[in-house]
């Protein structure tokens, strides 16, 4: 059951990764740096090469969910989700990297005095390819939402890095022509910033999941609530959490009445499980530890 909706889950994220590899290789780099040498705008080459470590980072994640996607082995016997947590690791430093770097050289340009005069073209490219990377953002994220995939994620915020990058050369073309001299360069910064805020974001989570924190509060009140449903189920504690890439790890102990046999105990946690697995949307993986209820079991 589980190996189902991880199958789906592979499938649906590859989808959208290859929707993203589309865009930038058939669309965004080959038009932004053709345009971008025939203007002469350096703004427009910056956001050709952002488009292609957005690609890059494609690659990374079809790397991640391929390799995460991986059945448990004798070597790794709670399988290997945690490399599609290293990818989106590497991707936020990768993002890091440019957010900071889109901050220095813009800055470098205006120590300089480099004005720009962008041309019409320049704009006309930025906004199409402002349009065509929000769509994948929206598309990769809802799929990395639905499906708990940090790497896909974090490849949206990249396409949505890659658009704001757009944003700051359609800025600074508008600016220029008002007679602005630095519009492109401050626009680039504020982007940069923002960038690198949203970098820094998805690396805090991969670091979280690293050092085993519990998922979110609302999936552990989905599972209180689901214990809870189960009247056989006298009470129960040591509920703990923690995430694997996009499965969750669960053990708990619960309380059962001290009369019946261990095959009735059994089928109580046997029925947890399956109830666990049907109705939590993400892969579950479950120890349960049935204990009689009696008072000195009691929490």
């Amino acid at each position: 059951m589980d190996q189902d909706k991880q199958n789906i889950a592979t499938k649906q994220l590859r989808r959208v990764t290859y929707l993203s590899i589309f865009a930038n290789v058939f669309i965004l780099v080959p038009v932004k740096f053709v345009v971008g040498f025939m203007t002469g705008s350096l703004s427009l080459l910056a956001d050709a090469v952002h488009s292609v470590t957005d690609m890059l980072t494609d690659f990374a994640v079809l790397l991640g969910i391929y390799f995460g996607s991986k059945k448990p082995d004798l070597d790794h016997p709670y399988g290997h989700g945690k490399l599609e947590t290293l990818a989106a690791t590497a991707i936020s430093l990768g993002l890091l990297g440019v957010g900071l770097g889109m901050v220095y050289y813009a800055a470098h340009d205006i120590a300089m005095g480099n004005i720009k005069h962008p041309k019409n073209l320049v704009l006309i490219v930025a906004i199409v390819a402002i349009g065509v990377k929000e769509i994948v953002f929206r598309v990769t994220r809802a799929a990395a939402t639905r499906y708990h995939c940090p790497a896909a994620m974090a490849n949206a915020w990249h396409d949505r890095a890659d658009a704001l990058s757009s944003v700051a050369v359609v800025i600074g073309v508008i600016v220029a022509k008002f007679g602005f001299e630095y519009g492109d360069q401050v626009a680039a910064i504020v982007v940069g910033i923002m960038v690198s805020i949203v970098a820094a974001g998805i690396f805090r989570n991969c670091l979280a999941e690293f050092t085993e924190k519990a998922v979110d509060e609302v999936t552990i009140d989905d599972i209180k609530d689901i214990i809870s449903a189960n009247g056989q189920i006298r009470q129960y504690h040591r509920l703990r959490t923690r995430a694997v890439g996009r499965e969750i790890f669960l053990d708990l102990h619960i309380l059962v009445d001290p009369d019946i046999s261990i095959s009735a105990a059994h089928e109580i946690s046997e029925k947890l499980e399956t109830a666990l697995h049907n109705q939590l949307a993400r892969p579950v993986n479950i120890i349960i530890h049935v204990e009689p209820d009696v008072p000195q079991l009691r929490k």
